[in-house]
């Protein structure tokens, strides 16, 4: 696991280093040039004092190692050629050079060469480069030395401060660590420092979230409760009723109903699964293209039979366009199954439904028109809720399939609409996004 002190510290320091060094090169560079160009001069100025000696030839003479030409060796050359003096003998000095300055490689280090001509003679005073390199250098290692040194104290400082700053993130570990599972209350924001502020009211939405959710599945476990509460009692009187029965008449009829209402409680616990495996946090599933067109078809075919048994017209309107959606096939389905399963439920004999899928300027759509009595207005918002059941509804049902249905929507981004229908009931048109 990384540790963003220790990171701070390697960057700081890689950083920090990295200024001295370059400060280094920057002092070197300029030393090395103040130094050439002092010492330039003052090769310049020692070969004029040698041609004011007006040395002639025969009168060289070699300075010792007291002179005040250390730096510096010294030659002279007569008209014809002949050395006549040299200040250092034990020297591997470079040959009679150009008249001016001039760098020269000897084989032995390069030197600094100043040659001047004066009544035939040629004067040259040299110098090692070498002397200039490493005074450039020593300005340089004074100039980064105390950094050097200053190191540790620096790399100790940072650490300290780094962990002082790190406090606010610790106290907000501690805070959630010290937490019990219920404790959803949100994190205090006021006292942290900006930089720690969004990570903690982050926490605090996810917090909240989790709260809403847990909510949501408690009013659902309780609802779904309440639900089969009605349906379990029914088919425990239903069975008393079966086993009092005294004439095979009597006890056929109590099957009958025993057999319907364990239909009514399965399709019930069914329903209630359904909704549990699409609600939030139930798990993402892999998306895919979606023909609509297709899946308008094959939903069709399933309900099929029981439009049949209920003498009701189902078909399909022709498709708009090509309306290919990405998103979750079995979940649509079931989306369009409970509208198609709606639409049938409440029309009656006789009546119509259709399904119809397309595109327009409003982006891709599934929807279903049946003729049966509709919904009324102020009740087409509250339909979607659970287990809610219009009143003088007497189709038995769960409450659940379009609370299903809202809920795919919604994983969708996708928006389900109730109005009128051309067919003289309703029309549940689910639109979804480009």
């Amino acid at each position: 696991m990384k540790s963003i002190r220790r990171q701070l510290l390697i960057t700081l320091l890689s950083a920090i280093s990295l200024t001295i060094l370059l400060g280094a090169l920057a002092t070197y560079r300029t030393a090395h040039k103040e130094a050439h160009a002092m010492f330039d001069y003052q090769l310049r100025q020692l070969a004029l004092s040698f041609r004011d000696k007006a040395l002639h030839s025969g009168q060289g003479r070699e300075f010792g190692d007291d002179e005040d030409v250390q730096d510096f060796s010294v030659q002279i050359w007569g008209p014809d050629g002949t050395r006549i003096y040299l200040s250092h003998p034990r020297q591997e000095l470079p040959h009679q050079a150009p008249i001016g300055f001039a760098t020269i490689d000897t084989g032995h280090g390069k030197w600094r060469v100043f040659g001047m001509q004066q009544t035939g003679q040629m004067i040259q005073v040299a110098q090692p480069m070498q002397v200039r390199d490493q005074l450039a250098l020593a300005a340089a290692w004074r100039t980064v030395a105390p950094f050097l040194l200053m190191l540790p104290i620096l790399g100790l400082l940072i650490w300290v401060v780094v962990g002082r700053g790190l406090r606010p993130l610790a106290a907000v570990a501690q805070a959630v660590s010290t937490r019990t599972a219920t404790a959803l209350d949100p994190l205090p924001a006021k006292l942290v420092p900006v930089e720690v502020k969004p990570l903690v009211l982050a926490l605090n939405d996810l917090l909240a979230r989790l709260q809403r959710a847990l909510e949501a599945q408690r009013d659902f476990i309780a609802d779904a409760a309440h639900e089969l509460r009605t349906p379990l009692a029914a088919l425990t009187l239903q069975v008393q009723l079966a086993a009092r029965a005294d004439d095979p008449a009597s006890r056929a009829d109590a099957f009958a109903e025993l057999r319907g209402g364990l239909q009514r409680a399965t399709h019930s616990v069914q329903q209630i699964l359904t909704l549990a495996r699409h609600e939030p946090g139930g798990g993402e599933r892999p998306q895919t293209p979606v023909n609509l067109g297709e899946l308008a078809a094959q939903v069709i075919v399933e309900h099929l039979p029981l439009a049949e048994a209920r003498q009701i017209d189902l078909g399909a309107t022709p498709a708009v366009g090509a309306s290919v959606v990405q998103g979750e096939e079995d979940a649509l389905r079931i989306l369009l199954g409970n509208l198609v399963g709606n639409a049938l439920r409440y029309t009656p004999a006789g009546g119509k439904v259709d399904v119809g899928s397309g595109e327009d300027e409003a982006g891709p759509y599934l929807e279903v028109c049946d003729s049966g009595p509709g919904i009324p207005i102020e009740d087409r918002q509250r339909v979607f809720d659970r287990f809610y059941r219009r009143a003088h509804n007497h189709e038995a049902g769960s409450g659940l399939g379009l609370a299903i249905v809202k809920t795919i929507a919604d994983r969708h981004q996708a928006r389900v609409r109730l109005d009128g229908s051309s067919l003289g009931g309703l029309r549940a048109r689910v639109e979804f996004r480009r």
